[in-house]
């Protein structure tokens, strides 16, 4: 059988595909609080949601993304069935009210990521009760309303205190709901512990403090209540789900060097230690969180938080953990700096410099959608042009699954657009499959994948793999091409390479032909 292999111009040679990263975590951040991201506002249609939904995936897959973390809980709400809390205002215009006509947004979240291959972080906020004071949608079931003593305001909005264990107990109960019933792949907190401070307003807990504080210095006192849930959370997150990862997004910046030696070069007005009481370094030191990924929304020579002293201080400060920077694309535009087409290459290309530094996630979906300083452009046709692969977590899973087991290749259509049809199956009856990753090489001799990136990602929902690939998407150099063929499990371990086909020429210029 002869397998014509055309070449469109636009692909690229094959050496420059194998220099893209093979491990890389990129995500963009979906917010639903104020319907910032998803749905838009005043979209209470469920099958209008529904497709907005799948048109940002669709986008953020052409963009080249492996990832969305997708916010399920913005204040005390649900965008799901919860047991606990009222289903959120920005889902259906009044917090408490149910889909109509009824689904379930979590559940459908989830399947159209992992339907595309992208994972699913389930975002939550953890203390955030009330957005705006008397003008937000309260429930009657809202838990402010039946554990009043739980909460303190604040600037307008409404708190959990994080020093009362009651309510602590409360959000690790509902986080062990979330993780339990639905196949998340990471649950993920934002930088919202204690509140960012606000000039001339002390943050009131001066009853807590008198009751529990047993004499410690406040803000250690403080920081013992964000540390204490943390631990909770680590522990009720594996014990209902084992392969679930646990990841938190802080502000930039931990502390400066004048307050500590081990601070960054930083004159950060506010800080995660100092002022939001959430030692990040503790809890990766520790292995409470599996990933951080600090929110590095500023330009390079920033004159109080420069870009590359943060990336070069977090690559420092990771212990062993993934840590994935945090891009403010939404800054697009706003000043000279952030007028420049190259900022958000230059610190994809600083990040990528750091081996201790995994990935990107860019905040947030919606500024997208105007490609702003031609940034879409600049992913799709050059920085994630190929697939990568998700690091895995060694501390969580490092057993690589079974190769899959290659059935049969049969090529279709015609010389002008010729294409492979591939057909596999996943016979591992220990691991479950997210997808499997397709690979060509130009000999057997050349079949090393440790550090290459695949030439396609395949998402998969069984254990079976019906494929068509398009033979213009392969390399062409040579006269011999193998196509190879690895299983890749839901916690990113991928098998031993399975080599599918070799295909054979006379010349470069000849046509190909398949080698029984």
């Amino acid at each position: 059988m002869k397998i014509l292999l055309i070449l469109w111009a636009a692909v690229c040679p094959f050496v420059f595909c194998v220099a893209q990263p093979k491990y890389e975590f990129r995500a963009a951040w979906i917010a639903t609080v104020d319907n910032i991201d998803w749905p838009s506002k005043g979209n209470y249609n469920p099958e209008s949601q529904k497709a907005e939904y799948r048109k940002l995936l669709d986008m953020h897959v052409q963009n080249g993304m492996n990832a969305v973390i997708v916010q399920i809980r913005p204040a005390t709400d649900a965008f799901y069935p919860s047991p606990y809390e009222p289903w959120s205002e920005w889902l259906t215009g009044k917090q408490g009210r149910a889909p109509s006509p009824y689904y379930d947004p979590l559940q459908f979240m989830i399947e159209e990521a992992h339907k595309r291959g992208l994972e699913f972080h389930a975002w939550c906020n953890p203390y955030r009760a009330e957005l705006q004071i008397g003008k937000s949608s309260i429930s009657p079931t809202h838990i402010t309303k039946i554990h009043p003593e739980w909460f303190v305001a604040y600037g307008g909005k409404r708190y959990f205190d994080p020093g009362n264990k009651q309510a602590q107990e409360y959000v690790v109960h509902v986080i062990r709901d979330i993780v339990s019933r639905y196949d998340v792949d990471a649950l993920h907190f934002d930088d919202y512990f204690y509140p960012y401070r606000i000039a001339g307003q002390e943050f009131p807990d001066d009853k807590t403090y008198a009751a529990y504080g047993g004499g410690m210095d406040r803000g250690d006192w403080r920081r013992s209540n964000v540390d204490s849930i943390i631990v909770k959370l680590h522990r009720g997150i594996r014990q209902e789900n084992p392969h679930c990862k646990f990841g938190i997004s802080p502000f930039g910046v931990w502390r400066n060097n004048d307050k500590d030696s081990l601070g960054s070069d930083t004159k950060a007005g506010q800080t995660n230690y100092d002022d939001l009481y959430a030692d990040i370094l503790l809890w990766l030191k520790e292995g409470y969180i599996d990933y951080v990924v600090p929110q590095l929304y500023w330009e390079h020579g920033h004159r109080a938080a420069p870009y590359e002293v943060l990336v070069d201080w977090w690559s420092r400060h990771s212990y062993g953990k993934h840590c994935y920077v945090g891009l403010g694309i939404y800054k697009a535009g706003t000043n000279a700096r952030w007028r420049d087409r190259n900022i958000i290459p230059m610190q994809i290309r600083d990040a990528r410099s750091y081996s201790t530094i995994q990935g990107q996630v860019y905040f947030s979906s919606k500024s997208f959608l105007k490609n702003p300083n031609g940034w879409n452009d600049s992913l799709q046709q050059h920085y994630y042009k190929y697939p990568a692969l998700i690091p895995p977590m060694p501390w969580i899973d490092s057993i690589p699954p079974v190769p899959p087991v290659i059935n049969a290749i049969v090529t279709e259509g015609n010389a002008a657009n010729q294409q492979v049809r591939i057909n596999a199956a996943y016979i591992d009856k220990e691991k479950r499959l997210r997808q499997f990753a397709l690979y060509a090489f130009s000999s057997l001799e050349d079949t090393d994948i440790s550090n290459r990136a695949p030439l396609k990602l395949i998402p998969t929902v069984s254990d079976s793999l019906d494929y068509v690939l398009a033979l213009s998407l392969l390399p062409q150099s040579g006269k011999e091409l193998y196509i190879g063929l690895t299983a890749v499990d839901i916690n990113n371990v991928e098998s031993e390479i399975s080599i599918l086909q070799k295909l054979e020429r006379a010349s470069e210029k000849a046509e190909w032909e398949t080698v029984k």
